[in-house]
């Protein structure tokens, strides 16, 4: 999964992208409110952890221009201002979570991986399809409950699709759950991945949509969600 994390904090900033590269997510990491909105405005994301405080552009204005956007991407507000009215302004923007600084780094995991849960019409905390779970909160893989290694990589290729079963995931996109901006991309980086995913657990779990891309499709078995 692929973060935008906007903070202008420079400690702050460190630790948080440490910890969330260590989660296993491609991290961006900005500190104005100009860049923030330009690269929402051209980037991909499947959240983003924002500061309010922010030179140039105040984050709560990056909120509702993104929101005007019609951008959907969950947005969890990660500030200092703890009054009420700071709270309710940033939620009525279109904010849909909050956390208080100083924060405790696995109370703002949990919350991110909620948030990401919620984005992908998921009520359950672990994904599950045809025999293969994974549980985002250990980064643990099960292939009929036997656990199951898999790389950093490998793991964010598996967790959008997987996490939206049925829906077909383009190339482009997959390579975007990969990188961030400071990392090179090669040119069969996701067939390399899936082909591995594959051996671990099971050809028939990831499908080609030729022309399109890749998907799992969701298990009959398993009762339809709810669009987020």
């Amino acid at each position: 999964m692929r973060i935008l994390l906007v903070e202008d904090d420079e400690m702050i900033g460190e630790v948080v992208l440490d910890a969330l590269r260590e989660g296993h997510y491609a991290v961006d990491w900005v500190r104005d409110g100009a860049v923030a909105d330009a690269a929402l405005s051209s980037q991909p994301y499947d959240l983003v952890l924002l500061d309010l405080g922010l030179p140039r552009r105040s984050g709560l204005e990056v909120l509702k221009a993104l929101r005007e956007r019609r951008s959907a991407v969950p947005v969890l507000i990660a500030t200092a201002r703890d009054a009420v009215q700071d709270r309710i302004a940033g939620l009525d923007a279109g904010a849909d979570d909050y956390i208080v600084k100083p924060y405790d780094l696995q109370e703002l995991q949990a919350r991110i991986r909620a948030l990401l849960r919620r984005s992908a019409g998921q009520a359950q905390p672990c994904f599950e399809q045809h025999g293969v779970r994974l549980n985002p909160a250990t980064h643990e893989a099960f292939v009929q409950d036997q656990p199951v290694s898999l790389s950093a990589r490998e793991w964010a290729v598996l967790e959008p699709l997987i996490a939206r079963p049925g829906v077909v995931f383009s190339r482009a996109q997959l390579e975007d759950k990969l990188y961030s901006w400071k990392n090179d991309i090669s040119s069969n980086a996701v067939e390399v991945y899936v082909h591995g995913l594959r051996k671990k657990l099971g050809a028939g779990l990831i499908q080609t949509v030729r022309g399109l891309g890749y998907v799992v499709p969701r298990d009959a078995a398993t009762p339809p969600e709810s669009t987020p």
